[in-house]
């Protein structure tokens, strides 16, 4: 397993629950703290629904921060409110989770695990080991030098930027998409007087920034720039980042001054997404961001790389199963059923994400007031948030129950 982050830790642990014996390999050293502060916090109903599956939801349930809706503003105007707890399902609502948090409670084994997992970190992939067509292993550098692992199944779990997808020449035919921006992401104190359970987007002409409720108290902020625009925000100082805040949510002006009062606090996220063709060849698969590289818009990368390993744990498991003659072609099959399951739910997330960025960024005039209108008529119909809201926050999920008898279900989180 290469990388150690929420996918593939979770493959890891539904492996050596089904009894198969992994060696994680991740490159961040732990003794230099949990990397950077602006990875993916938030959770889709659903993927507080596939921690609950993992036998993990209960042991970080009180670390999570529950989200009651969603609103979104158009030139200072409320043009969408989402109340999660109208959907008719088992678990309706995201969740804000550190992800130091959910990585320490998917790396703790619970009860008798048959199968094993070994983690070495730091270390890093620095080569595929191939026998004929077939991926057999690893070479990876550690502080003790370069080891070798043979493996009969190399998972590259390792991200947008995938060593193993490279290496294994997966690569070669992925088509990588910028889009029309990037990301300054950033933290704020949370403005006065505003609910700590909602997301909210906030949108001015072709502007347009996500405020999040942060597990620490705080609000991340992910402000959009045009493409390869930071070196002119920097130029115009941190009194026009300040100000670019403040056109977007002038309560937050303050906050904005005091939170950001160097170009440190903040980080530069690149926006593009990755269609790869193929997920697998011999000896090796892609999941997570390596297979399905997505945009941080409603934030699926988290719950995609965990659908991703619940769906390919048993495959995996029962083609490892068989006896050696067997194992390779069960292996390929399984590998390629897992496409086949997880591609649909991946491109409808891809499709309306790519449709909200269009919206975002729509500038003239009768463009801008098409978008609002829009989203208006998403405000007043039930039906039509659900059509265009499930896919994203429940793919896994069905009605269970009409909302008012769902409010006492045992997936809630309790407020923080």
């Amino acid at each position: 397993m290469v990388g150690g982050g929420p996918g593939g830790r979770a493959l890891a642990l539904a492996l050596t629950r089904l009894g198969c014996d992994v060696v994680l390999l991740e490159k961040r050293n732990p003794a230099r703290g949990t990397g950077p502060a602006f990875r993916g916090e938030s959770l889709s109903p659903d993927g507080v629904r596939l921690l609950a599956g993992l036998g993990v939801w209960e042991r970080v349930r009180e670390a999570a921060h529950r989200v009651d809706r969603l609103e979104i503003e158009d030139a200072g105007h409320r043009v969408l409110g989402v109340r999660f707890a109208d959907f008719p399902y088992r678990y309706r609502h995201p969740v804000e989770l550190a992800q130091p948090t959910l990585l320490a409670a998917l790396a703790e084994p619970t009860g008798s695990q048959p199968g094993t997992c070994t983690v070495l970190e730091p270390a890093t992939v620095v080569g595929l080991l191939v026998e004929g067509p077939a991926v057999t292993g690893v070479r990876a550098s550690t502080p003790g030098g370069t080891v070798r692992i043979s493996a009969a199944l190399t998972v590259g779990a390792d991200g947008r930027f995938s060593a193993v997808r490279r290496l294994s020449g997966l690569a070669e035919r992925a088509r990588q998409l910028p889009l029309e921006r990037d990301v300054v992401w950033l933290k704020l104190p949370t403005p006065a007087g505003w609910d700590r359970r909602a997301y909210r987007v906030r949108i001015a002409g072709g502007s347009h920034g996500l405020f999040l409720p942060s597990t620490d108290g705080t609000v991340r902020v992910g402000l959009n720039i045009p493409k390869g625009g930071l070196r002119e925000l920097r130029a115009g100082g941190l009194g026009l980042l300040h100000t670019r805040l403040a056109q977007l949510a002038p309560e937050a002006a303050e906050s904005a001054r005091e939170g950001v009062r160097n170009w440190s606090d903040t980080a530069l996220l690149d926006i593009f997404t990755t269609e790869v063709p193929r997920w697998s060849a011999p000896g090796v698969v892609l999941l997570g961001d390596a297979a399905h590289t997505l945009s941080p818009v409603l934030g699926q990368g988290v719950n995609h790389a965990l659908a991703d390993a619940v769906e390919l744990a048993p495959l995996v498991a029962e083609a490892l199963s068989r006896d050696r003659r067997a194992r390779n072609r069960a292996l390929t099959t399984a590998l390629q059923l897992f496409q086949r399951r997880r591609e649909p739910d991946v491109r409808r997330s891809r499709a309306l994400q790519l449709r909200q960025e269009r919206m975002f960024t729509l500038t003239s005039p009768p463009a801008t007031a098409l978008r609002r209108t829009l989203y208006r008529a998403l405000d007043a119909s039930p039906a039509l948030r659900r059509r265009v809201l499930a896919p994203a926050y429940f793919p896994g999920q069905s009605p269970s129950a009409p909302p008012e008898a769902a409010h006492s279900s045992p997936s809630e989180v309790t407020p923080a």
